[in-house]
């Protein structure tokens, strides 16, 4: 796992060169004459602040910032790149009273079990397919997350609307056959569909 955190202040072609082995898990280093490749399947987890206010900032009313100022902040991370990152929530400031609580929320599942449900949707995976669902290309990726007709216009609307890449198109498809997976369902249905695409919140960027 590599996490980066501040992930806007990294230098943009730094960045960058993770494209590939996001891509491909494999890196290809040149020197000179000689050129060699090298194991580099990673997962990538990155945290930023939404805008260059920083901490002060919630993109509410406290907001000072600027739209062009906004612009700028988020143009620091390429489209390439954004288009390789499958999963994008916000996360809102915690309230007060939150923080100061001293016993645990009762609907909130505890990590054995979550461990428990993913470790189930992994096996589920490999013997369905034989492999996880993040490496389901072509014909495979059709057959394993085919979608109903409604779910398909769906989908086809938003890549539309927020003009999805090929990519991106692909990657809301094995999303959303993890989700449906880790729900113990055999279809991709509506709501893993939409769950999928809620985590796509960086495309909405383009559209601002």
């Amino acid at each position: 796992m590599l996490f980066l955190d501040e992930l806007t202040e990294f230098d943009r072609r730094v960045l960058d060169v993770l494209r590939e082995p996001l891509e491909t898990g494999v890196i290809h280093i040149s020197r000179a004459a000689r050129q060699a490749e090298f194991p580099a399947r990673f997962q990538l987890v990155g945290a930023m602040n939404p805008c260059p206010q920083g901490f002060d900032c919630d993109l509410g009313n406290a907001c000072q910032c600027t739209p062009e100022q906004r612009g700028r902040h988020r143009k620091r991370l390429s489209a390439p790149l954004l288009d390789r990152i499958d999963l994008a929530i916000d996360v809102p400031r915690i309230p007060p009273a939150e923080l100061g609580r001293d016993t645990p929320d009762p609907d909130a599942e505890d990590s054995v079990t979550v461990a428990r449900r993913v470790a189930a949707a992994r096996r589920l995976q490999l013997e369905r397919q034989g492999c996880l669902n993040r490496m389901l290309e072509g014909r495979a990726l059709q057959q394993h997350a085919a979608l109903a007709e409604a779910e398909r216009a769906l989908l086809d609307a938003a890549a539309e609307r927020f003009r999805l890449s090929a990519r991106a198109y692909h990657r809301i498809l094995r999303v959303a056959r993890s989700l449906a997976d880790l729900a113990g369902a055999r279809a991709i249905g509506r709501a893993q569909l939409t769950e999928a695409l809620s985590f796509r919140a960086l495309d909405h960027w383009r559209v601002e």
